[in-house]
């Protein structure tokens, strides 16, 4: 789901950057907030494990990759922001250190994995919690890394229309929708199952340990 520097035009990745600048900002003041000495080596063992979850890839058509995410996983022990602060300083030292997603293309990756992510699974623990919590952690693990991994493709996919050459072209990425759609979609359906079962299994480890924190704003 990484998309790599090249792929995306600056038409999309500066108007990107302007969203998730302030969003990164705001978040970096809500992490002040919050994290006391207690949560800082335990969020820090919970971004390491997302590091390693998404760094197992499976390449993809177009330059792309499937892979895990962790986001669901981080905001359930953490919360909204300290999940989306925590993933996308994953996404930095991925592209930084093993060249995995790019430097250009962080904000989108940033925004579509890292804070949809986290709000999506917010939003599907506080609607279906009641009925059955494990469930609705199971689906918001699932809804989580599907939704992102929808954005990414549309963004992906309307790169042929958003920059193209006067012959019409595509400048960057060459495919559209039909294609980019399913060939992210598709992969990431087994991969959201097994995040789903994951998170369930470390979640029940981490409430016995107390390590739980609050999943609203």
């Amino acid at each position: 789901m990484h998309i790599p520097d090249g792929l995306l035009s600056p038409q999309t990745w500066l108007p990107a950057f302007a969203i998730a600048v302030p969003l990164w900002a705001l978040g970096a003041r809500r992490l002040a907030h919050t994290m006391g000495d207690a949560v800082v080596p335990r969020l820090a063992v919970f971004t390491a494990l997302a590091f390693l979850m998404s760094t197992l890839m499976v390449p993809l058509p177009g330059g792309t990759s499937g892979h895990a995410v962790g986001v669901s996983l981080l905001t359930l022990v953490f919360g909204p922001w300290p999940a989306f602060m925590a993933y996308s300083l994953v996404l930095l030292l991925q592209a930084l250190v093993i060249g995995a997603g790019g430097v250009t293309a962080l904000p989108v990756n940033a925004l579509a994995m890292g804070f949809v992510g986290a709000w999506t699974t917010v939003g599907c623990v506080a609607l279906l919690g009641r009925l059955h919590h494990e469930a609705a952690i199971a689906v918001a693990a699932v809804a989580s890394i599907l939704l992102s991994a929808l954005i990414v493709a549309l963004v992906l996919g309307l790169q042929p229309w958003i920059a193209s050459a006067a012959d019409g072209s595509p400048r960057f990425f060459p495919f559209g929708p039909a294609v980019t759609v399913p060939a992210i979609l598709i992969p990431h359906l087994f991969l959201a199952a097994g995040e789903a079962a994951l998170t369930v299994l470390i979640l029940r480890h981490a409430r016995k340990r107390h390590w739980v924190g609050v999943t609203t704003p």
